[in-house]
């Protein structure tokens, strides 16, 4: 087995690694627990894995990608990846380590696009359709992107990035298939369909994932291509079991690792097919899931709530298998969706900085009201506040190591929060039972968790705050029976403002024109004052507490 940074490597702009947290800083990565995971080689690229790889062991001609009449083969990816990589080489000047950000729905050219990047030795930096130019230029300024490849109609709020950004050099548009005449499908049309796919190290970047932090701004995760292969052998082989037979769809965005993995690189590790959505409204999922034969899905709790009232109106007899994660799932929904399904979700608890799932079970091991054990590969344990186990039955942090792990870009000090003595804290109260299974408690921070989405309290505040009406404000999660917890923003009033629901209305449409607009705040309170300590120090916990008294 090879440790990381013994093997050269392949990039020539080190920007990301030179990033990379101090080794000593870093979780304790296990890559021998497993056979599979100790025998990857020293140099691996995710491209040749998962795509050429996958050609050459005979499945150019199966399946791959779908979008409403469009299919792609393996071939069909291959060739197009092949093309993106000469276009970013050959016409963008795409030099190997350079960070490269995409923009688009889920769509077959996005994954093109994102095996094109990893196939020149790019590193991809996959950013939500929602976000708006703010937040995309404060993703390119932290990953130092020098290029980027965007969905055409997503193409206003990126050009406004770049105003802010201006290092971003060059933008090339896309359509959702690669059928129109935006200016990288223009550039691809000349293009060879071969390309030699770069021999990066296992333990070079292959991407930079932003997730949003409980201190405000978004936090760039680094993950190697051993990171990203590790991931495929883990969840997807021992828990998912996907076979070349299935077909795949789910809600999350490839921005999100949690789609990236279910719903592209977990597929193509086994041969297997995705079919992207048109509408994540809950009854076209479903509609989408009889037509088209899928057998698993991965999306979020709330929308097997609302698909569990409607899912008599469809023949869904092809689905065998639902993943849920991206927040806990109620047992109330578990329930529900077993009555009337016969299927038995799989929950999964993972995170941007880990990639992806680490606690979960297998369908028939699941447990009402659990989120399962840690997976193979993985370890898990509940802790005090000195790192010592607690007893099982007893709240505490939880901590997991294996062989993926947080590893900050560039932000050393919420480095030595998440990670301590070589384990990852992702911020979760959990407790362990005498068999292992964990349930869920709270969150440790001020994360919101909703509707799958995870939304920095903080980062909403900065927002309002910018407002004129804004003296003081408090952003936290507020108990939900529909999207489990909302956005609240308890907020100060200047003297001369109304607080009314004209004003909440106008503080609501402020937030939304400048961060994503899932960000928002569903509910509004004015207040004289906010509870804080003798120091000032705004304590958001009584909020919640508020909260959740009221919701019983």
């Amino acid at each position: 087995m090879i440790e990381p940074g013994n093997v050269p490597t392949a990039h020539l702009d080190t920007f990301a690694r030179d990033k990379l947290p101090p080794r000593d800083l870093w979780p304790v990565m296990d890559y021998g627990v497993l056979p599979e995971l100790a025998a990857y080689p020293a140099r691996l690229n995710v491209a040749t894995a998962l795509l050429d790889g996958m050609v050459t062991a005979g499945h150019r001609n199966r399946p791959v990608l779908h979008l409403g009449d469009t299919s792609w083969t393996y071939g069909d990816l291959q060739t197009r990846a092949n093309q993106i990589a000469r276009v970013l080489v050959e016409d963008m000047g795409l030099v190997t380590g350079n960070r490269v950000l995409l923009r688009g729905a889920n769509t077959p050219m996005l994954v093109a696009c994102w095996f094109g990047v990893l196939k020149a030795g790019g590193i991809a930096v996959t950013t939500m359709p929602l976000l708006r130019a703010r937040e995309l230029a404060y993703v390119a300024e932290r990953a130092g992107v020098t290029h980027a490849l965007c969905q055409a109609d997503l193409a206003d709020e990126l050009e406004g990035a770049r105003d802010l950004a201006p290092h971003m050099a060059e933008i090339k548009l896309f359509s959702p298939v690669g059928d129109g005449n935006a200016s990288l499908e223009t550039a691809m049309t000349d293009k060879p369909s071969d390309f030699p796919t770069v021999d990066t190290a296992a333990d070079d970047v292959a991407l930079i994932a932003f997730t949003s932090g409980s201190t405000g701004g978004a936090k760039g995760t680094v993950h190697f291509h051993r990171d990203v292969l590790a991931s495929c052998d883990c969840f997807p082989r021992h828990i998912g079991k996907i076979t070349p037979y299935d077909v795949v769809t789910g809600t999350p965005p490839l921005a999100f690792t949690f789609g990236l993995g279910g719903l592209t690189v977990f597929p193509m590790r086994f041969g297997a097919s995705t079919r992207f959505l048109t509408s994540p409204a809950p009854d076209d999922v479903l509609d989408t899931i009889a037509r088209y034969g899928v057998t698993q899905i991965y999306t979020a709790p709330t929308a097997y709530r609302v698909m569990a009232d409607l899912v008599d109106n469809y023949d869904i007899s092809s689905l065998r298998q639902g993943v849920s994660a991206g927040e806990t799932l109620p047992a109330a929904t578990w329930d529900a969706f077993h009555e009337a399904t016969g299927l038995r979700l799989i929950d999964g608890l993972g995170a941007t900085e880990m990639f992806h799932i680490f606690i979960s079970a297998t369908p028939e091991n699941m447990r009402s009201g659990r989120t399962g054990r840690a997976i193979p590969g993985y370890q898990a344990r509940v802790v005090d506040d000195a790192g010592n186990d607690v007893v099982p039955g007893t709240p505490g942090q939880l901590a997991v190591r294996g062989p993926t792990g947080c590893r900050y870009l560039d932000d050393i000090e919420r480095q030595k929060i998440y990670v301590r003595d070589g384990w990852n804290y992702p911020g979760d109260v959990y407790e362990m039972d005498d068999d292992g299974y964990f349930r869920y408690v709270a969150r440790a921070d001020d994360m919101i968790i909703s509707a799958g989405y995870n939304i920095s309290g903080p980062e909403v505040e900065s927002v309002l705050l910018e407002h004129p009406a804004v003296a003081e404000c408090a952003v936290v999660a507020a108990p939900d029976p529909e999207r489990t917890n909302i956005v609240k923003a308890f907020i100060v009033p200047r003297p001369d403002a109304n607080c009314d629901e004209e004003t909440v209305k106008t503080l609501q449409d402020f937030v939304k024109s400048r961060i994503a607009p899932y960000k928002y705040p569903r509910a509004v309170e004015f207040v004289s004052e906010l509870p804080k300590t003798q120091t000032g120090k705004v304590q958001r916990f009584k909020l919640r507490q508020q909260e959740t008294a009221k919701a019983g």
